[in-house]
């Protein structure tokens, strides 16, 4: 099987997904946690499923993620190749556009494939180094 490319790391990236809906929120200063225990995508390179469950934390400002909404977002990356390292990061750029929140993270715990579980986390604002 030839070595992975350029293509194989930029899949899904920039892929349509469902909109995600937020409502006004109408309180300050609490956090929200969504965990998704049935996330699925495909390896980009293999076409292999991925598994693994997304958590989503954050504390909103003015908008909250509609759920059915988020549910129909997730549910999308089902037949999408990205890697879930990607995906993660995805999850949480789009969260941050459509929420504005005041922080979030996002975290993929991963099924094992090989032996091997990979946990994903990323997180806004990003952490300075």
């Amino acid at each position: 099987m030839p070595g992975y490319t350029e293509e194989h790391a930029k899949a899904g990236i920039r892929a349509r997904l469902p909109e995600l809906e937020t409502w006004p929120n109408q309180f300050p200063g609490y956090s929200i946690r969504t965990r998704f225990p049935e996330y699925t995508s495909m390896c980009p390179k293999t076409g292999l499923p991925d598994y693994g469950t997304i958590t989503i934390e954050y504390e909103p400002r003015r908008h909250c993620l509609e759920l059915k909404a988020l549910k129909h977002y997730l549910l999308a990356y089902r037949n999408l190749g990205i890697f879930y390292e990607n995906a993660v990061n995805r999850i949480l750029r789009d969260i941050v556009a459509a929420t504005k929140p005041v922080w979030c993270t996002v975290r993929g715990e991963f099924s094992p494939r090989g032996g091997l579980t990979t946990t994903v986390e990323a997180r806004w604002p990003r952490r300075s180094r």
